[in-house]
């Protein structure tokens, strides 16, 4: 099973960097040295310290010391008919791209083509789909890096974000609805972690779905690299009102869904 993409230590950073709190000023709020602050960040675990600091950050205590202890890890989904999931390495990092059909048309949607699309090729070749759309959920290198073979392979119609022009790819804006078959593909502006980070939703499977590139993770998010408030925002107001059982399907890490979300994402738990 794909691990989380971050650790307790990766989400205090993300939202020390958001808020522009330095280790000094965290330390003074939650009343903890600034040893404890770097130590917490470097994995150590300390109950009173971490609940101190997660009030100051604006994340979820418990969820918060839930993962600290290892004690969550979003339930494994078994991929429903009609999504399939890629798991390529690029560089240090591990990264996803996914496909989505109609069962019946066999009409396919590539997400994203990570570090290495041959796998996904070969996939759609096996399984005799139709890939006639590449939509790319934000233009970061990790996301886009075998899109010329993947264009190629496929001759599918590639769209990107209008904030994040790729060569070669149609702009596409919030609102802009694709069809394949009986599927349903809407669009969702959730940027923050980039300047037009793209949502997807997918509706005409036996479960919604939402390919988020890295606005959010199981269990974290992308960071606010362009707005760290915004995302928050986007990701609140657009991801997760979805229903509660939307399968989320993250740049990076496993799988999850909205309810899960609500419940045990650090950022968001108990704020919807």
């Amino acid at each position: 099973m794909i691990p989380l993409e971050d650790n307790v230590g990766d989400i205090i950073g993300k939202a020390q960097r958001g808020l522009r709190i330095s280790d000094t000023e965290l330390a003074e709020k939650a009343r903890v040295s600034s040893q404890k602050v770097r130590a917490l960040r470097a994995g150590e675990f300390d109950e009173l310290a971490l609940l101190s600091i997660a009030g100051v950050l604006g994340l979820a205590a418990r969820p918060l010391y839930e993962l600290a202890r290892g004690e969550w890890h979003p339930q494994k989904i078994d991929e429903p008919e009609g999504v399939a999931q890629f798991n390529t390495h690029y560089h240090d990092m591990a990264v996803n791209a996914y496909l989505a059909w109609d069962p019946r048309s066999r009409a396919a949607a590539a997400f994203d083509t990570g570090a290495d699309c041959g796998e996904m090729v070969r996939f759609a070749n096996r399984h005799k789909l139709d890939v006639q759309l590449i939509l790319l959920t934000h233009a970061h290198a990790d996301h886009v890096a075998d899109l010329p073979r993947l264009r190629e392979e496929t001759g599918g119609n590639v769209f990107a974000p209008a904030d994040e022009p790729v060569p070669g790819a149609e702009p596409v804006r919030e609102g802009k609805r694709f069809r394949l078959g009986k599927l349903q593909i809407d669009t969702r502006l959730t940027w923050g972690h980039s300047q037009g980070g793209m949502t997807y939703v997918v509706t005409g499977l036996t479960h919604p779905i939402a390919i988020v590139g890295d606005s959010l993770f199981a269990g974290s998010m992308g960071g606010g690299n362009v707005s760290y408030q915004d995302a928050l925002r986007n990701n609140l107001e657009k991801i997760l009102t979805l229903r509660d059982e939307t399968i989320v399907c993250p740049g990076h890490g496993p799988m999850t869904t909205v309810g899960e979300e609500k419940t045990h994402n650090p950022f968001f738990a108990g704020k919807i």
